[in-house]
């Protein structure tokens, strides 16, 4: 990661702000790793960018389509089904992991049909 952290927009901000909350250091607005007895608000809950790694190691892969937009900028691509970004596993990715099992039986399904349609599987009779 570069020494400068990513900057988020508002949208990006508030959903980021909603994760905070399931980070295990979180405590009511404080955070238990800066806390050397005395309280210590949450950098992340107040920041406009990645401040906290702890948050970007473990709390922000919760939220892959936020994760791809901060962490990933250049390297993510756009689902070819739902339009949600995401990091692709190889360079010939073209589906999200959401869609990806479902899009695989879909082709699968088509590649049988085929399959059957060439063979004449399908008719009443084989062709003499």
């Amino acid at each position: 990661m570069s020494d400068n952290p990513p900057r988020m927009d508002y949208r990006q901000h508030r959903r980021a702000r909603r994760l905070v909350h399931e980070c295990c250091n979180y405590d009511g607005g404080n955070c238990l790793l800066l806390d050397d007895g005395e309280p210590c608000v949450c950098v992340q809950s107040i920041s406009l960018s990645l401040m906290c790694r702890w948050f970007r190691v473990a709390v922000l892969p919760l939220d892959g389509e936020l994760a791809a937009a901060l962490l990933y900028r250049g390297s993510r691509k756009r689902c070819a089904v739902c339009g949600a970004a995401f990091v692709p596993k190889s360079n010939r990715g073209k589906y999200c992991p959401d869609c990806a099992g479902r899009m695989k039986k879909i082709k699968a399904a088509e590649r049988k049909r085929k399959q059957r349609h060439k063979c004449h599987a399908l008719e009443p009779f084989k062709p003499a």
